[in-house]
């Protein structure tokens, strides 16, 4: 008898125990998401990135890919959302978060949740959705129009570019991540059209992989080729002097002599293919997780997943024309930095200290 009421008081125990623990945890996402949605919608953007009404439709969007609350004193899909937001957002590692400070969330938990939001928005359903090149014929020739409105190039489809996004010593195969500027980091590929969306985004390659090598192994190439040569269609990319030129691939004319046919084509072609650094440039303004001072601590794995879901997020505030934080001066001379020559482009023409206009105050807005 004595035994059966000792077990009786340790199962009653037990059950107060795990109803505090949810209480706690009940507590702890409502107070959460409470304080952040009674933000101003200004303020809301500034910290997550996205308004209110597109981080609500990216919960639910996501919410299937999450996988469940085993544990009672977890975060739920809502808190998981808004913590991996803020640490995309401000990439200074999940210590300095305020919200995250202030609600006592345990970094380890802060990470948790983050690879599991990235892992959601890099499921196909998702990043197909938001990062997608034009496979269409009419979706190709509404791109066209917009570069032709803005640079009077015709045929013109995308601007490509390489940008590293630093990550800590990985443990296998290090060397093949160790770029040219002396840190490690991948060597993310960009196409970006008129408008600053990113129509689609490599970051499986590590940071030692020239931009050209990227290119020659991407199987847009050949679809491109293909287009062109099968179907006849005019279509080019633009791209700078560290990618080889191709009837699909239009590059820089070097040493161009002032007031001549060429002269012009490089003037043409430097200010439209000025898009992808705007791109870059808006992209890295938003997430600063993808700054090279900020270094992503993850694996290589991890982190490309990670850089496809800022990508995704980027092209959700970007069609809603949403505003977003530049760099400012000292980042972007800082970022400039550690992109010049990274991929061992010829001095000047992969960027150089032009991107740094671009990637300062104001100046990467469309």
């Amino acid at each position: 008898m004595n035994s059966y009421l000792a077990l009786l008081e340790i199962s009653n125990e037990f059950d107060v125990s795990v109803a505090r623990a949810a209480s706690r945890r009940e507590n702890l996402n409502d107070r959460f998401q409470r304080n952040a949605f009674k933000l101003s919608e200004r303020m809301f953007i500034k910290r997550y990135r996205l308004s209110k009404a597109l981080a609500r439709a990216l919960i639910e969007e996501v919410r299937p890919f999450m996988p469940p609350t085993l544990r009672s004193d977890a975060l739920d899909v809502e808190t998981k959302v808004l913590v991996a937001l803020s640490s995309y957002a401000v990439g200074d590692y999940q210590t300095e978060i305020g919200d995250i400070r202030r609600h006592c969330i345990a970094q380890s938990s802060v990470s948790k949740a983050m690879k599991q939001v990235t892992n959601a928005l890099n499921k196909p359903g998702i990043l197909n959705k938001y990062v997608s090149f034009p496979f269409k014929l009419q979706e190709r020739q509404q791109i066209k129009r917009a570069f032709y409105r803005r640079f009077k190039m015709p045929g013109c489809l995308a601007c490509i570019d390489g940008t590293h996004v630093a990550i800590v010593c990985p443990h296998e195969h290090e060397e093949r991540f160790y770029n040219r500027k002396g840190y490690h980091s991948l060597n993310v590929q960009i196409v970006c059209d008129a408008n600053l969306n990113i129509l689609n985004v490599d970051s499986s390659y590590p940071g030692s992989t020239h931009d050209s090598v990227i290119w020659a192994n991407h199987p847009l190439n050949p679809y491109l080729e293909r287009l062109h040569t099968v179907s006849g269609e005019d279509l080019y990319l633009l791209g700078d002097s560290g990618y080889p030129l191709r009837p699909i691939m239009m590059t820089p004319v070097s040493d161009s002599e002032p007031d001549t046919p060429e002269d012009n084509y490089q003037n043409m072609h430097l200010t439209a293919r000025n898009t992808v650094e705007r791109c870059i440039g808006v992209l890295k303004g938003r997430f600063r997780c993808l700054l090279g001072d900020r270094k992503l601590h993850y694996s290589p794995t991890v982190a490309a997943k990670i850089t496809n879901a800022c990508c995704v997020l980027h092209n959700i505030a970007n069609r809603h024309n949403l505003p977003f934080q530049p760099l400012t001066s000292a980042e972007a001379e800082a970022e400039r930095r550690r992109q010049e020559g990274a991929s061992g482009s010829m001095p000047g023409t992969g960027g150089g200290a032009s991107v740094l206009s671009q990637l300062e105050l104001g100046s990467a807005r469309r």
